[in-house]
């Protein structure tokens, strides 16, 4: 069987490994030209090690527990499953390294509608993990995500503190990541306020960033009814609706196209019963908790500890 990947992310990397490691034929096709640095904080929680052991070599700095800035009341949220930041980088450099020699990986391959119905002939099945603005999932035409806005900079000031910190604004919020070496501040929020709301805070706190860049995250979960083109990870809309992250649903939805393959049908249907409870009751866990921090505070607890992956 031939299957070609249509991305080099950490989802597509880690697909052909493991479907090369069940000697299935798999050829991978990234648009860019080389693997490339891209918008993320990179903090992830501890099941990152059972997908790739030697992830714990690129540790940065480990993060206990979270704090949350409202108006009015500040909230230290635990977590369950410790977090530790990486540069996501060097976790795709990783993966690359472990890939290369076991899958074809051709890089620099526009994406397009025609060479997208090339691949179908040329190729058995295939998998779209080519981020955000997946070219794959607007070929098949279903539903786009919802998209946010994440913005990132750094400050080059050593700090190694156990705790992140965080302020809700309208939709998202601003962020602070201890990561050892240098402190990273960011926002998540709607693509057309973002950068007014974090340039406002920035200035509030006398604080002037380097390396600044961006991204667009995707919340929403969308995958197609199609035994021969799927999607994994953000193409697929999936990250946390509290927090962005999508680096440990993706590689859990990977393990569970592994599990499936080449049964893409089976694989739709065991995603929607996996994530769509967890998406919805996470999002009414977020409009609840910010409803009641800009509101009546009082009723909610000064600490709780969470699963910072899976509120259920």
């Amino acid at each position: 069987m031939k299957v070609a990947i249509v991305g080099a992310g950490i989802s597509g990397l880690y697909l052909a490994l493991k479907l090369s490691e069940k000697k299935v034929n798999v050829t991978v096709f990234e648009k860019e030209k080389k693997i490339l640095k891209k918008a993320c904080s990179g903090l992830i929680s501890e099941r990152i090690f059972d997908f790739l052991p030697k992830a714990k070599n690129l540790v940065q700095n480990r993060i206990d527990f979270c704090l949350i800035h409202f108006p009015k009341k500040e909230i230290k949220i635990y977590f369950s499953k410790k977090f530790f930041v990486f540069d996501r980088f060097e976790i795709n450099r990783l993966l690359f390294d472990l890939t290369k020699k076991k899958v074809k990986i051709f890089f620099g391959y526009d994406i397009k509608h025609s060479t997208i119905l090339s691949l179908k002939r040329a190729f058995d099945k295939i998998i779209g993990c080519d981020g955000a603005n997946s070219q794959i999932r607007k070929f098949l035409k279903i539903k786009e995500p919802e998209f946010y806005l994440g913005i990132q900079g750094f400050l080059s000031k050593e700090d190694h503190s156990n705790f992140v910190e965080t302020w809700p604004t309208k939709n998202g919020f601003i962020w602070k990541i201890p990561r050892g070496k240098e402190i990273e501040y960011g926002i998540l929020e709607k693509p057309k306020i973002a950068k007014e709301i974090f340039e406002n805070f920035l200035k509030e706190k006398n604080l002037k960033l380097e390396r600044e860049n961006s991204a667009l995250i995707p919340q929403g979960f969308s995958i197609p009814k199609d035994d021969k083109i799927t999607l994994c990870g953000d193409s697929a809309g999936l990250t946390k609706p509290w927090s962005g992250g999508g680096i440990i649903w993706g590689l859990m939805a990977a393990n569970l196209l592994l599990k499936n393959f080449p049964d893409f049908l089976k694989y739709q249907r065991e995603m929607k019963k996996f994530f769509s409870l967890n998406i919805t009751f996470s999002k009414l866990a977020k409009k609840f908790v910010y409803f009641l921090g800009f509101n009546f505070p009082y009723f909610l607890p000064k600490e709780f500890k969470i699963d910072g992956d899976f509120l259920i």
